[in-house]
Order: C-alpha cells, then sequence, then structure tokens
C-alpha cells in the first residue's frame, strides 16, 4: 500500500516537473545580445565586495566594457574586506569607477543586505543595477536587459546568468539552479497573476527602478533575510509592481564556487531559509527524493514506470542545459545531485542549529 502511494506520488510530480520544464523552455522571457538599445538615464552598476581579490580585474573588465549607456557609473563597495579588495579596487584608473568603503556591520543586518543598502543609498541614478562580483556580463547586458524591462513595462527584472560548473561537484550540483525553476514554476503563470509565492529572481544580476526600489523600503526591510533576492522580488510583487526573472545566459555568466568546501559553505548558509521553514525544507526535500531519486531506484530493478520516470526528469535536465546554454552531459546523472542537494538541505539545517552557519569570515 504504501509502495504504491510512493508511486504514484512520484509519477505526479515527475510528470508535472516534466510538463512545467517543456512549457517554460518554449515560453520564457529571454533577454538576448541583440536586444541592446540606446539607454539615455542614468544608470548606476553596483557591486558590494567582500573579499574578492580574485575577481576585481575581470568583474571590472566587463563591467566598463558596458555599451548603448550614454549615462552610467560603476560603484563598487568593500564591505570590511580581510585581503586585498580594497587595495585592487583603488589601484584602477577607471573613470566612471567610485570607491565607497562599507560602514561597519550593523546589528540585524546580513552583510550583502547592508552593502547593497549602502550602494544604493550612494546614487541618485533612475536604474539601480546590482551585479555580484563572480559575474561577468556581456558588453550588451545591462542595456539589453533595461530594454527588454521597459518594452515589457516591467519595474525591475533578474536577468539570470549562465551558471558556470569546472569541478565535479559543480557540474553535479550549479545544474539545479535553474533546472529547479524551470521545472517548479510556471513561469508566465506567476508573471501573468503576481503571485509573490512563486517569485523567481537571482541577486546576481538584478535591475531595479530607483523609485520602485525606495517604495518597498529597499535592502532595509530584508535586512536580515539570506535569500535576499527572492524577498526583495516577493517585496515588489507585494506592492503592485511588475518585474520577474528572465532567461539571460546570453548576455552574462557567473562561477559561484572554485571548489567543493565554497560549494558546501555556499548553500549551507542558504538553504535552510530556501523553503520557508523546516517542514517546507522537508517536504522539498522528499519531493525530491520521490521525483528524482526513487525513479532511478527503481529503474534498476526493470520496473517499466521507474524508466520512463527517470527518462522523464533526465529529459527535463537536458532540456533546460540546452535552453541555458550549459552541459548535458551530467544530466543522467541527475538522481546523484538530488541526493547531494537533500544532504546540503539537511547540513544547512544542522548548521543552523548549531550556530555555526559562516560566510565570508562573518556569521550568517
Amino acid at each position: 500500500m504504501i509502495s504504491t502511494i510512493l508511486t504514484l506520488i512520484a509519477c505526479f510530480f515527475v510528470a508535472l516537473f516534466s510538463i512545467f520544464t517543456v512549457m517554460n523552455v518554449i515560453s520564457v522571457r529571454t533577454i538576448r545580445r541583440s536586444d541592446g538599445a540606446g539607454i539615455s538615464e542614468k544608470v548606476s552598476i553596483l557591486v558590494p565586495m567582500r573579499n574578492e581579490r580574485d575577481n576585481v580585474k575581470e568583474l571590472l573588465d566587463s563591467l566598463s566594457s558596458q555599451s548603448h549607456l550614454e549615462n552610467f557609473d560603476i560603484l563598487a563597495l568593500d564591505d570590511e574586506s580581510v585581503d586585498e579588495t580594497l587595495s585592487l579596487l583603488e589601484a584602477t584608473q577607471l573613470p566612471k569607477l567610485r570607491i565607497l568603503k562599507g560602514a561597519p556591520l550593523q546589528p540585524g543586518w546580513l552583510g550583502k543586505n547592508f552593502a547593497c543598502h549602502q550602494l544604493a543609498n550612494a546614487t541618485d541614478a533612475r536604474y539601480l543595477v546590482f551585479v555580484d562580483a563572480d559575474v561577468r556580463l556581456g558588453p550588451e547586458a545591462v542595456a539589453a536587459a533595461i530594454s527588454k524591462m521597459n518594452e515589457w513595462g516591467w519595474d525591475f527584472i533578474s536577468p539570470y546568468p549562465k551558471q558556470i560548473a569546472r569541478s565535479f561537484i559543480e557540474r553535479l550540483v550549479q545544474p539545479l539552479l535553474q533546472w529547479s525553476w524551470f521545472a517548479s514554476v510556471p513561469l508566465r503563470f506567476a508573471e501573468m497573476y503576481r503571485l509573490p509565492s512563486m517569485a523567481v529572481a537571482n541577486g546576481q544580476f538584478l535591475i531595479i527602478k530607483s523609485s520602485a526600489y525606495v517604495a518597498v523600503g529597499g535592502h532595509e526591510a530584508i535586512k536580515g533575510e539570506v535569500i535576499d533576492d527572492v524577498e526583495l522580488s516577493r517585496s515588489l510583487i507585494r506592492a503592485k509592481f511588475n518585474g520577474f526573472v528572465a532567461e539571460g545566459s546570453q548576455i552574462s555568466q557567473c562561477r559561484m564556487y572554485k571548489s567543493g568546501q565554497e560549494l558546501i559553505a555556499g548553500y549551507a548558509k542558504s538553504q535552510w531559509r530556501a523553503f520557508g521553514n523546516l517542514l517546507g525544507a522537508v517536504l522539498a526535500a522528499l519531493i525530491l527524493f520521490l521525483s528524482s531519486v526513487l525513479p532511478a531506484i527503481f529503474a534498476l530493478q526493470g520496473i517499466r514506470w521507474a524508466v520512463m520516470g527517470y527518462l522523464a526528469i533526465t529529459a527535463s535536465r537536458m532540456l533546460v542545459a540546452l535552453r541555458t546554454g550549459t552541459s548535458i552531459l551530467t544530466a543522467p546523472l541527475h538522481p546523484l545531485s538530488a541526493l547531494i542537494w537533500i544532504a546540503l538541505i539537511k547540513y544547512s539545517w544542522i548548521q543552523k542549529w548549531r550556530g555555526k552557519l559562516v560566510w565570508k569570515e562573518r556569521a550568517v
């Protein structure tokens, strides 16, 4: 009886994820290199930086080469780095670069949120472009994203960068970032009906009209939220501002982690909050196991429905990879990827309970 129920649940979620994936791959809003048009209003590219010495040069080369922007500047805030980030910034000779020294972290704030808050307060630009230090933008990226945002009548836009993965652990885990929202959120439905519960955003590259940002209280309103991008997006949606995620792999890319240790620490700091609460995390892990792991286990026993389920979930991974310009090679290993994700969710909660969550030498 229990096995029958689990089988039915697994089949349901495999079918649902497959349907959503096909729908979204076809209909997702996309920003292309050719979409850039002249932007005359002031644009500020805002970069919070803490211990980012390895990213300074490539990042600034990427940002300073932005085209089709008639009036833009780059604000980089050194958030009390303990490496050479500040000295490397000060050694650059970019006329459009303004370097800010971050204030000491205030009680109740998380570091990145406080840095973004300071950056936004330091500019009077119409468009606030938040960019993480490990992101690389194509020359047309900002102009193309703003052009499409205006064309679609949006107040904010989250162009989702292509996720670069090089080590084996990255190749197993990082593709799940984009697959997760392609497979679980009916994007056009969520966009049309402005559902905060279905908000999708990525703070790696996020553009907001300053008027909308101020109206919702900016990062100050979410100062203690570890999933700051999604929470800020939800705040904007609740306030009736238009905007959503867009497929941005043609104009931007990001390699989040450069080692397995970094990857584990990065996911540990956020996965405890990613699904709302402990019950949400348990349900997410259970659904992930039933849809992505159980079919593979039963497929090895030659059970027909399980073989079909495994092939369907693998195909959904491949479709997302092809749509976002990433590799399909690890898609057949999706059950292993799912198990690692479940383990990361568990580890994140354990570290949270122990009070041992740390990111960039700060407690979370």
